[in-house]
Order: C-alpha cells, then structure tokens, then sequence
C-alpha cells in the first residue's frame, strides 16, 4: 500500500495511493470523527489507518459512480456503520444518504462538507469542499479538477462527449471562483489513471496553482475542447463493466487463496480456453514459461491490461512465485470486479508446465536495427493508435495491445519482433504470439532508442 499523510490546520488528510489504477483515495478526521472520500474495493486498507489514528468513521462520500474501479464504499459503510453520501442524481438499487449540489454536511464540530455539482467526468458528478471551522481548506474534486489536467469526458458514450467536456469546463471555473487559492485539491484520478484526460508528475497543488497552470483555467472553452479531444487516446475496455457494477452496490471481495492446481490441471485449462497467467517479469517469463500461459507481470499495469485485454468472464488461473504474488494480484483483480481466480499455483515453469517449456528471445532496438540489415522481419508495434502514429518505425505494423488475443491471426507471417514503448505490452503481447506458436524476439528497450540507433522512424513527431 502506498500512502502517506498531511497535517493542515490540525486536520489529517491521509492519502491512500492505488499506484498501478492511477487514482488515490482519502481519509480526512479531526482526531476523533473520520470521513472518507472514493475507496477501492479492497476496504482493509481504510480501515487499518481508522484503527491506527484511533478516529471513528461517520461518513463516506462518492464523487461519482467510478468507471475505472469498483467501489469499496457501499461495503465500507456496512461495516463501519457510516452513512454512504452518493448524488441523488445517480440511478443506484441500494439504499444511500442522497447528496445535491450546495448541500452542507456537518460532519463533527470541525468539520463541514460542502456538496458542490462538478459535471463533465459524468453528468452527476460531484466535488466534496471541506471546511475546518468555517474555513475551506481542501476540495476532493474526483474526476473533475485535476493536477494540471481533468477527467476524460468520454466515458458515457461518444454522443455526450461534446456536452461533458464543456461542462468540464465550467465545473472548473466554478471549482476556481467559488474556492480559495490557498485550498488544496485532491483528485481521485490523474496518477496514471486512463480517467485523466492528461498525464501529470505533480502529487500535490492548490485551487491557485491551477489557475496557473491547468489548460483548463488558462484556456478558453473553445481551446480547451478542441485540444483535449483532439488528444483523447482509448481507454480499458472493462471501463464498461464498472459502472453497472458500481450502481449496483458491490459488496466486500473475498481475498481468501483460490484452490491449488499442478500442471495437469494447468494445461487442462489452457486446452479450455481459459487464462493461465505468468505474474513474474518479462525477463523470467521470456527464459522459461510453461507453454499456452500469458504473461501479465505484477511489475507494470497489471490488473489494467488484463482487465483491458480478457474476454469478460473468462476464468483466470495465477501463477505466482510466492503466496504473496498470487495475494497481490488477487488484490489488484478485485479492484476492477474480477472477483475470484480459478486457481492458483506458485514456484517456477518447471512445476507448472508437465514437458519442455516455451521461450523466446529478448532484444533492444540496436538489435532490431542490425538484423534488419540481413534478413526481413516482421516488426509488430503494440502501442495505441495514437502513439504509433505521432512517430512509429517505418514498416512497422501496429495492432494495439488490447487488441492482440482477438487478431493474433492477422500478423503476417514470419520472424516477429514485438515492440511497445517501454517493453511490458511487449511482453504480454509476445505470450499471446508464443501461445500461437509464432516465432518471435520481443524488443525490451524504451522506444526513445530507436531513432538513435538508426531505425527509420515516420510520423509528425519522428
């Protein structure tokens, strides 16, 4: 768990990270009453820091009905005995403490949360501004206002998008007019998340740093607009699940130790059909695998691209080199609604597989540059749409990775090469093409080397 604390005007923020979706949740007390604001799924993380401040939780608030993880509030509530604050806009089949815009919750005798109605990452979208004594110092602004960026607005289907980012727009200026410089802002989104229309290295800002710096507030509506969509790249393909998923009020996951499978049944359940995944890094799995798994390595965007790439509902074995592997990725799993694992197996290819194991060549893109000179090979470009085409290596063929176990079929034939940007969508697209049988080099090596290896690349950016 990555999370740590702030201390302004003696009330404690503390932030809980959930790295590999990109987004943060937030626990706010006084010393003595506690709100939270978005929780993940996995709610042992909340109530392990209520437990070490000592602070009771009394309410839990959601800035909107998320698209990119499953709630943990609902269960939170149940078991904290917390009043669950959703927009009463929000079409939702469990019972819930209704917010709307402008209203005050007061909260303890320090604390006061001011709904404030922020559309544009959806249409019932809400901003929570907290007060300590009468003063706001802090917005939890979800997936409205951002660190120098805002929520995608394309989330509800491409005939809102147009509406959504416009409203995006005024939500930030209202979010700007009505709240002080000085007030912090704490997104739920926009560290890494595909819910950020832009990526930002900032982990911290004010209501007056935005107005510096955010496109948003330094912008006007029109250019905004036109940049942000012209921008917009695909998102995770479970993004659809999660909503419907989120309305209905998902419960606590069960993160108990799905049953032990050896290499008989393994290979039964890849004769299946099913996914048998490799959790171990992209060096391990390249030098020995057993044959027919894929390869999502705990080490990069795991649960991300599983959840991007599977056939919704399709069962999923892990492969962990220890206990503690297979418990983080059923950790990471549950957080996007994949709620229980098949099976399980830990220890190395060797138990896992019961004849030779697969394996494939690594390579960087001097590598690439070389061969080229004495033999064609076919070089697969992973990345998304838009990434091949800013600057892509000539001759390359770009199926993007989500795309991969549906066209394995439609890569040409012969000697493959497989690239992304950095080497892990490689990885995992390699397993699929080891799976078909393909012979295959995957590239490790980040995509700013190609050029200066002497790789031809073409696009507005090369």
């Amino acid at each position: 768990m990555s999370e740590h604390t702030t201390d302004k005007n003696d009330l404690t923020v503390r932030v809980i990270e959930t790295p590999t979706l990109g987004d943060r949740s937030y626990v706010v007390h006084d010393g003595e009453v506690a709100i939270v604001i978005d929780p993940q799924r996995d709610i042992d993380r909340v109530l392990e820091i209520l437990e070490a401040d000592g602070v009771r939780l009394t309410h839990v608030f959601e800035t909107h009905i998320h698209n990119d993880y499953v709630t943990g509030g609902l269960a939170l509530a149940r078991e904290t005995g917390a009043a669950y604050l959703v927009n009463g806009e929000d079409d939702v089949s469990f019972d819930r403490t209704p917010v709307a815009d402008d209203e005050v919750v007061e909260v303890s005798e320090r604390i006061a949360v001011r709904a404030i109605a922020t559309p544009g990452h959806t249409f019932n979208h809400l901003s929570y501004a907290v007060t300590d004594g009468g003063e706001p110092f802090a917005v939890f602004t979800g997936g409205s206002l951002l660190f120098g960026a805002t929520g995608r607005p394309d989330l509800m289907g491409e005939e809102h998008t147009d509406a959504l980012v416009r409203h995006q727009h005024a939500s930030a200026h209202r979010l700007a007019e009505e709240l002080p410089d000085e007030a912090e802002v704490y997104p739920t989104h926009g560290f890494g998340s595909f819910c950020s229309a832009t990526q930002t290295d900032a982990t911290s800002s004010t209501i007056g740093q935005e107005k510096t710096q955010n496109p948003v507030l330094t912008q006007d509506e029109e250019t905004y607009v036109r940049e942000l969509l012209d921008g917009l790249g695909a998102y995770p393909a479970y993004y659809a699940q999660m909503g419907p998923r989120n309305e209905a009020g998902p419960d606590a996951p069960d993160l108990s130790t799905p049953e032990r499978a050896d290499a008989a049944e393994l290979r039964r359940r890849i004769e299946a059909g099913e996914w048998v995944v490799d959790l171990r890094n992209r060096t391990a799995f390249a030098a020995g695998h057993a044959p027919g798994t894929v390869n999502f390595g705990l080490d990069g965007g795991f649960a991300t691209y599983l959840g991007w790439l599977i056939e919704w509902g399709t069962p999923v074995t892990l492969l962990g080199e220890s206990a503690e592997d297979v418990a983080e990725a059923q950790r990471e799993l549950v957080r996007i609604g994949i709620d229980r694992p098949a099976a399980h197996a830990t220890g190395g290819p060797k138990d896992w597989a019961d004849g030779d194991l697969g394996s494939f060549e690594t390579a960087t893109f001097a590598d690439l540059a070389q061969v080229r000179h004495h033999r064609p090979v076919v070089v697969l470009d992973v990345r998304r749409v838009d990434e091949h085409e800013k600057a892509a290596i000539d001759g390359a063929v770009n199926i993007p990775i989500h795309e991969i176990p549906r066209r394995v079929d439609e890569v040409p034939e012969g000697e493959v090469w497989v690239h992304c940007a950095g080497g892990y969508r490689a990885s995992v697209a390699a397993s699929f093409l080891a799976a078909a049988g393909r012979t295959l080099v995957s590239i490790d090596d980040s995509f700013e080397n190609a050029e200066k290896v002497g790789l031809h690349l073409v696009g507005p950016e090369a």
